[in-house]
């Protein structure tokens, strides 16, 4: 029997349907308990991973974005050096599921979707930054979408739309999956769509600890496996397969 304390594991959502599903699978393989939390990799949310931190929080791993994952190692959470692209996600658009289905086909159209509507929800982490900061600017579309687009703290956006107080919302792809009260219409046009790679992550605590340190790599081993390619897949990413 395993007595170790087990392995706290944090993501910022892309990876947490695979993540869910993926751990009990490693738990009964190995007897490896896994314990999961979850969080917005920006903001001040209760229970945004910059809170936790602050709160003085530790965790073994953590699957963030690319750009969000290196932003915490710079600031000493993460070990230098230890960090593995695990999947690729890329930007759906969903609205509920027994609504029509806009067009946002080419970047016209998505341009002119995103301005018909009065609540347009967006994700607080890298994809609704995404949205916020570079492609509604570039489309010249920033000021208006100011009024009209929010961002969604501590829950998928999906959830939000299903409940009526979004009228269309932009989330990856593999966080809006799970919700069957709303529908992905399709992808971000080409020319915007901007795959991210969610990537994994040693806690800078675990240097201390080579047996943690062990475990949590074997873990994440795992999550980088062909072995976990089918929960992968069906959880809307791409596996990279890193060596870990």
């Amino acid at each position: 029997m395993n007595h170790h304390s087990p392995l706290q594991i944090i993501t910022s959502g892309a990876f947490a349907a695979a993540l869910q599903e993926l751990a009990p699978v490693y738990t009964a393989e190995t007897g490896e308990k896994v314990d999961l939390h979850f969080g917005s990799s920006h903001g001040a949310a209760h229970d945004s991973i910059p809170t936790r931190l602050s709160q003085g929080q530790t965790f073994d791993a953590f699957v963030l974005a690319r750009k969000a994952l290196d932003e915490f190692a710079s600031r000493g959470s993460l070990a230098p050096g230890l960090g593995w692209d695990l999947v690729e996600s890329n930007i759906a658009v969903a609205v509920r599921v027994d609504d029509p289905a806009p067009d946002i086909s080419t970047l016209e159209a998505f341009k002119k979707t995103m301005l018909s509507f009065e609540k347009v929800a967006l994700s607080a982490s890298a994809s609704g930054i995404y949205l916020s900061t570079e492609v509604f600017p570039k489309l010249g579309i920033a000021e208006h979408m100011s009024k009209t687009a929010f961002t969604v703290f501590s829950e998928r956006v999906g959830h939000v739309i299903a409940r009526g107080e979004a009228d269309i919302g932009c989330q990856q792809a593999s966080e809006i999956m799970p919700i069957k009260t709303v529908k992905i219409i399709g992808f971000l046009p080409p020319e915007i769509q901007k795959p991210f790679y969610f990537s994994a992550g040693i806690g800078s605590q675990c240097l201390a600890d080579p047996d943690r340190l062990e475990r949590t790599k074997k873990f994440l081993r795992f999550l980088a496996s062909p072995a976990a390619d089918a929960i992968v897949q069906r959880t809307g990413l791409e596996p990279l397969h890193p060596a870990i």
